[in-house]
């Protein structure tokens, strides 16, 4: 490497203040490369109040400009990146209201949580736009995870149909004979079955109840956008009755919509406060077959309401035979702040609090369905 192309990298990296030392960049990409990055991350003194302050401004069209140039010189994961940075350092909250930006932007989950959060404010016409930037995302998601979740939900199902009296028509052969070769008896060169293995019937009746209940106070906003894809997906299967509720302060049955989760989502208020006591009371109302259902509970646990009479209710849950499931995050970014107290309390009940990635709930899916050992999933499987 020249010293001139070591100069050139390390003038990128350190920005306007080493110019002096390393030379300056010319008028091609490398300065359009930097004036992109400058006008996120320099910083300088305003000579009117002496305060720090970033470089992109107020002006629409200059924000526009620059949502298009980094998406020019930057790839798409390290555009993301830029994007949540100038919301979260410029305040740009405001200008995603504007259709022609949102139409400039790269979509991902975060920015997706970002809209949401301004649904009750956007107007008319950044809302149609804004619904086409979700819509972009949840299919991406859509495609990433159906097909997994399907087919682990659909094993767990098929496996709990076995029954050990099946009719002769129903019965597993293979799996019967492998399951009595103990009884093997070389003088007569056979088995005998003292166990049958056979299939339920495949009625078209539904075998399991899921109710999912997911918390959209503000820091909770990947998980939202994650389960209500995951719900619509098991909505699509009919061996499941799905039902799905968000709740802050208020508790939204947003079942009716799960045909389409990009309603669920826009059904949805990301903000406010926390009843996790009220949204598990309502969900109570929602189990008929209290053996036959998984209830996942998506939340950090920061309780606004009676914190007591949440235990107590999800206790109760539990003694009735539901199978509880209560995650911390459902997304990629990992264990989020969370209530320790009241998980270690739900710990205390045998119900496990932990964090999961999108790519690994199918597989605690199929594991709560078929009634396995969550705890032991989820030390071996989430560590």
């Amino acid at each position: 490497m020249t010293d001139e192309t070591q100069n050139r990298r390390w003038r990128l990296v350190l920005g306007g203040a080493a110019e002096p030392e390393l030379g300056g960049l010319g008028s091609g990409d490398d300065a359009a490369m930097d004036r992109a990055m400058g006008g996120l991350y320099d910083s300088g003194e305003d000579a009117a109040t002496g305060k720090r302050s970033a470089g992109l401004g107020g002006s629409a069209p200059k924000v526009a400009r620059w949502l298009g140039d980094i998406r020019t010189y930057f790839p798409s994961t390290v555009v993301e990146v830029m994007q949540r940075d100038a919301v979260e350092r410029l305040n740009l909250t405001q200008l995603l209201l504007e259709p022609e930006l949102l139409e400039a932007v790269e979509p991902d989950i975060h920015l997706v949580g970002t809209l949401l959060s301004l649904n009750k404010v956007m107007p008319e016409t950044t809302k149609a736009t804004a619904r086409v930037v979700v819509e972009r995302v949840v299919r991406e998601i859509e495609q990433r995870v159906a097909a997994h979740t399907r087919a682990a939900v659909s094993g767990a199902l098929n496996r709990a149909a076995r029954v050990a009296r099946p009719r002769p028509r129903d019965i597993d052969w293979d799996r019967t004979i492998r399951k009595n070769l103990a009884h093997y008896l070389p003088e007569y060169r056979t088995v005998v079955p003292e166990r049958l293995i056979g299939y339920g019937r495949k009625a078209q009746a539904v075998r399991r109840d899921v109710v999912l209940a997911i918390d959209q106070s503000g820091s909770m906003a990947a998980s939202v956008v994650y389960a209500s894809v995951f719900g619509a997906v098991l909505a699509s299967m009919r061996a499941l009755k799905t039902s799905l509720v968000v709740f802050d302060t208020e508790v939204v049955d947003l079942t009716e919509s799960l045909a389409d989760p990009v309603d669920v989502l826009f059904g949805t208020q990301l903000g406010g406060g926390t009843d996790i006591n009220r949204a598990i009371a309502y969900s109570q109302t929602l189990i008929t077959r209290p053996a036959d259902t998984l209830f996942v509970l998506v939340s950090d646990l920061y309780e606004g309401g009676i914190r007591h009479e949440m235990i107590r209710r999800v206790h109760a849950m539990k003694e009735a035979g539901v199978t509880v499931v209560v995650l911390l995050a459902l997304s990629d970014d990992g264990a989020p702040a969370y209530d320790h107290e009241n998980a270690a309390a739900l710990a205390g009940l045998d119900i496990p609090a932990f964090a999961c990635t999108p790519d690994r709930f199918p597989d605690l899916l199929a594991t709560a369905l078929d009634r396995g050992d969550i705890r032991s999933w989820a030390e071996r499987d989430t560590r």
